[in-house]
């Protein structure tokens, strides 16, 4: 099945994706750990199926496989992504998740219609420990508040000095390192250019979420940010803009959602525990394929 639709895949570079009416994916994700020895009640959770709706994109089918007997039920949590609550009673040495799914997109870009309550929602507008500010954050959004700007133009300047102000370097930071310690080394990955600029984001009271989900070309999973924003129109609603730090531009077709929440640690893809030996290794790994494009008059 992979090799098969691998040739059919449609290549992304080849995409005129500002002309794109609809775009359709197939994303094949695999997690598997390896242990010293038998385990056993393995209770697991899985993040790794997107909504059904969020914005102009659809999920139309998905599937998980796991390589042992598994009862797997799924729920939605309080920011309504889909969650898989696992559990396996054994098994030997290794244990392996495959998930697909398949989404569509609508074009052109544009922000996602959310709730105008979500604009004073405090889990978007209070700082978690990871987002959390040091002086050195603070002296930063009072400079960026000096520019005088507002809404979507504030909000994508926060977006273009993060940007500057970090390289991209992996292997050096983890999932529990904090924005401060990000903005003191400089260097990171797009967990951290996104949890940067989030607690910047809510010093100057602009309503920010960290999303999860995969971009075209990465080879991994990606994080970028959505700012919420009273609707351009004046309606009675608000705009979530999705915003990349890491590559300092808007989100656009190429850019799948996942999951949504306060910082990583709500939309972590893989957690859990388990009884028995030593700590497990995980090896992941996915694939995006762009497998339909339709193109506007």
């Amino acid at each position: 099945m992979h090799d098969a639709l691998a040739v059919a895949a449609i290549n992304p570079g080849e995409v005129d994706w500002g002309r794109v009416r609809l775009s359709q994916y197939l994303v094949h994700q695999v997690f598997t750990y390896e242990y010293p020895g038998r385990i056993h009640d393995l209770r697991h959770r899985l993040m790794v199926i997107p909504p059904v709706a969020f914005g102009t994109q659809q999920r139309t089918t998905y599937s998980l496989k796991v390589s042992e007997p598994a009862e797997v039920i799924t729920r939605l949590d309080s920011f309504a992504n889909p969650v898989l609550d696992v559990h396996v009673s054994t098994a030997d040495r290794s244990l392996r998740f495959d998930a697909w799914m398949t989404v569509e997109r609508s074009g052109p870009p544009g922000p996602r219609e959310l709730p105008s309550a979500w604009l004073q929602d405090p889990r978007f507008l209070t700082h978690t420990p990871r987002t959390a500010p040091d002086p050195a954050i603070e002296r930063a959004a009072d400079e960026i508040r000096g520019a005088g700007l507002e809404g979507l133009e504030l909000a994508e300047f926060v977006s273009a000095w993060v940007h500057r102000q970090m390289s991209y370097v992996g292997g050096v930071t983890g999932i529990h390192t904090t924005a401060a310690e990000v903005l003191a080394a400089g260097i990171g990955v797009c967990q951290d250019y996104s949890h940067l600029m989030i607690s910047i984001c809510r010093l100057l009271g602009l309503p920010a979420l960290y999303i999860s989900g995969h971009q075209l070309g990465e080879g991994s999973t990606h994080a970028w940010v959505e700012v919420l924003l009273p609707a351009a129109d004046g309606s009675d609603h608000a705009e979530g803009w999705a915003l990349d730090p890491t590559h300092g531009t808007r989100g656009d077709l190429t850019y799948l959602t996942v999951a949504a929440g306060r910082d990583y640690g709500d939309v972590a893809p893989t957690s859990g525990s388990y009884r028995g030996g030593l700590g497990g290794t995980l090896l992941g790994r996915q694939e995006v394929f762009v497998t339909e494009v339709e193109y506007a008059d």
